[in-house]
């Protein structure tokens, strides 16, 4: 009798452990998919680009050694009074709409720092600069890709294989996915534009509808600059019990972990979806995740290394 119990725990045991492993391995993955990125990007730049990123981190450890020479309360103060003088100014969330409309054309990057530029500014009232910036500068990204390089999409879609099973994934499945993907951190904001105005079988309003469904991560940043405004206040401190401070910090701290938790949940989901898909061949739904998970190598206007058109 005992070793039939021992028998079912085990196995038991072993269910658990099987059902966790790929939601373990999948964080990891996800983890690890942005030091590749990193390492992958930086080994593909020319020597004076490898001597920028040298310098930047030299920026940083500068920068750092500042902070704390300066006292984080002091540097927080002053970032703040500069925002209340942007807030301030009678076109300053004009100004903010469209460095995030900027921000979502290749190469540029900093639409998340923008979007809690905009909390910490205007506090919640920033929502509305960033998800108008976001849908307008998206938008325009897509219709302007689209147009310049509509042969060269012509070109590479045909030569492809991995393209090929991208668009005929896509094209089956249809707004759905295209949303699924749309709110997945990879391919990350400016490289998800570019992205989605490679694949022709994505049509403008399904995009402008995908792209919707990124308005809570800009409320979420939104709330989180907002709370960071609060606390780099000094004059605002000096009113907060330890409580209120504690409790601001904490409401901080967790956003940023939902933010990081939602985005490794949704990332998880967007791989499961696509390599298990109904009504598709198995080959089709591999190539389909290996372009989305290549973005920066794969899509027509992002690799360097794309045939050009004449």
């Amino acid at each position: 009798m005992s070793c039939k119990l021992t028998s079912v725990a085990a196995r038991l045991y072993l269910l658990q452990h099987d059902r966790a492993f790929p939601t373990s391995i999948l964080f990891i993955t996800f983890v690890v998919k942005y030091a590749q990125h990193v390492l992958h990007r930086y080994h593909k730049l020319h020597i004076f680009g490898k001597l920028f990123i040298w310098l930047l981190v030299f920026f940083y450890l500068c920068l750092g050694t500042f902070i704390i020479v300066v006292t984080p309360a002091r540097i927080f103060q002053f970032l703040y009074d500069k925002a209340r003088l942007l807030a301030s100014t009678r076109f300053g969330w004009l100004a903010l709409g469209c460095a995030i409309v900027f921000a979502s054309f290749p190469p540029l990057i900093g639409h998340t720092t923008l979007i809690t530029l905009s909390g910490f500014a205007y506090g919640m009232s920033g929502f509305y600069i960033g998800a108008a910036g976001s849908v307008i500068g998206s938008a325009l990204a897509f219709i302007i890709l689209r147009f310049l390089f509509s042969e060269k999409l012509h070109v590479w879609s045909g030569q492809n294989e991995k393209w090929q099973a991208l668009e005929a994934v896509v094209r089956a499945k249809g707004l759905p996915l295209i949303i699924l993907i749309r709110i997945s951190p990879f391919p990350p904001w400016v490289y998800s534009n570019s992205l989605f105005a490679s694949i022709r079988a994505v049509n403008l309003w399904q995009f402008i509808i995908a792209t919707l469904f990124v308005f809570p991560k800009v409320l979420l940043h939104t709330f989180i600059g907002s709370k960071i405004a609060v606390l780099s206040d000094g004059k605002q401190r000096e009113h907060m019990d330890s409580r209120t401070k504690v409790l601001n910090g904490l409401l901080v701290g967790g956003g940023l972990v939902i933010a990081i938790f939602t985005s490794w949940m949704v990332y998880s989901l967007v791989q499961r979806h696509i390599r298990h898909l109904d009504g598709l061949p198995t080959s089709v739904d591999e190539l389909a995740a290996e372009a989305i998970e290549n973005y920066d190598e794969e899509a027509p206007l992002l690799s360097p290394t794309s045939p050009r058109t004449s």
